[in-house]
């Protein structure tokens, strides 16, 4: 009897925490079966190599990347701007949680396996694109309060570059300082570029 496809999900869900927490050279095969409480023969059945979990996984943070982490967010704040900064908090709060252990998952397999997975490469990069997306929408729609040049997509990345050294930095310090002073950072830009709009319609008005 073939396995269930719950024991795929099981074995995904394993793989997708083991590899965020030692990376996924660490990580073998049969300790990925044990955490999902299933036989090697199952995985092996779904999976015939470990670059397929990977790239299984992969595919499943993508498919889950509104629902698992931009959901909650969006749900609870309205203002798309405090939603952008929502976001930076809550990979803040998963820092502070676990320690500094859990850092952007797309993040350390990029560091790991970029360079030998082609087409793990891909996934990754499809993942960043989803969350940039995700981002530049929150620009996209507080466009009327940015001035008229502003390129929504250039300051998703911006916010994703920030967000990727931040998170770096304080797995490595083993405190905020430098996440800190990255945020207010981005935020006296934000913000700047917010004051400058309110400037320019006064402007026009007195011109007129």
């Amino acid at each position: 009897m073939s396995p269930s496809p719950d024991t795929r999900e099981s074995l995904i869900e394993a793989a997708m925490e083991l590899f965020v927490y030692q990376g996924y050279g660490a990580t073998g095969l049969a300790q990925i079966a044990r955490r999902a409480g299933v036989l090697p023969g199952s995985l092996y059945y779904f999976f015939p190599t470990k670059e397929d979990l990977l790239h299984a996984t992969l595919e499943r943070r993508k498919q889950t990347l509104y629902e698992g982490v931009l959901q909650p967010i969006w749900e609870s704040v309205a203002d798309p701007i405090e939603r952008v900064f929502a976001l930076l908090a809550g990979y803040r709060q998963m820092l502070e949680m676990t320690e500094f252990k859990h850092g952007c998952p797309i993040g350390n397999l990029v560091l790991e396996v970029v360079e030998t997975h082609p087409r793990a490469r891909g996934l990754l990069v499809q993942n960043f694109d989803g969350w940039l997306a995700a981002v530049e929408q929150c620009f996209a729609t507080a466009q009327d309060r940015l001035p008229p040049d502003t390129d929504a997509r250039r300051l998703a990345v911006f916010v994703l570059t920030t967000m990727e050294g931040a998170v770096m930095l304080a797995r490595a310090y083993r405190n905020f300082e430098a996440y800190d002073a990255a945020i207010v950072q981005l935020r006296d830009y934000v913000e700047r570029l917010l004051a400058e709009t309110p400037s320019r319609k006064s402007n026009k008005r007195s011109a007129s």
